[in-house]
């Protein structure tokens, strides 16, 4: 690969990582857990909390059997009837997927979405943020590569395709 041509993919990458990072995605943020946390319920429009209340989209909360077991509970509606096949969970890794599919259903703006364990370093939310993160950074990768071609760059997709005349021209008059 020539010189210029990896100049101009240099170039081009940089000029993507600074559109990311403008955007909150950036390489060096996505290892902050608080970070990806604050993008995602920046981008969902979504507030979690662990205070409750009666105005929640959804419950994710710890309760105990009779007999002294945590079971998980799962809930659209605070008042909703419990359904122990469907909102009861006995292991705390089946969580991740319901708080995934609680951000996903309830993807209108303006969503709470109440969780007992917030603060409390559970794996399975940090787990589930970052899922959501990944997808969210495929999703404003695509964007921010659009805005780039609609500025006049091109992506190399194929290290032996040439940029064009115009991106030579460019990369030469920014020496």
């Amino acid at each position: 690969m020539s010189d210029s041509i990896k100049k101009y993919a240099e170039m081009y990458e940089k000029k993507l990582e600074e559109k990311m990072i403008s955007k909150g995605f950036g390489e060096i943020d996505s290892h902050d857990e608080e970070h990806v946390m604050k993008v995602v319920c920046k981008h969902f429009d979504l507030e979690l909390t662990d205070t409750w209340s009666s105005d929640c989209d959804h419950y994710i909360y710890e309760e105990s059997t009779a007999d002294g077991y945590t079971v998980y509970v799962s809930l659209h509606d605070d008042n909703a009837n419990v359904c122990i096949s469907e909102n009861i969970f006995y292991y705390d890794n089946d969580l991740a997927n319901e708080f995934q599919q609680a951000i996903y259903d309830n993807d209108h703006g303006d969503v709470k979405i109440y969780l007992s364990m917030l603060h409390d370093g559970e794996y399975w939310i940090d787990d589930a943020l970052r899922d959501i993160y990944i997808e969210l950074v495929d999703l404003y990768t695509d964007m921010c590569k659009d805005e780039l071609t609609d500025e006049g760059w091109e992506e190399l997709a194929d290290p032996s395709k040439e940029p064009s005349i115009d991106m030579l021209n460019l990369i030469a008059n920014n020496e």
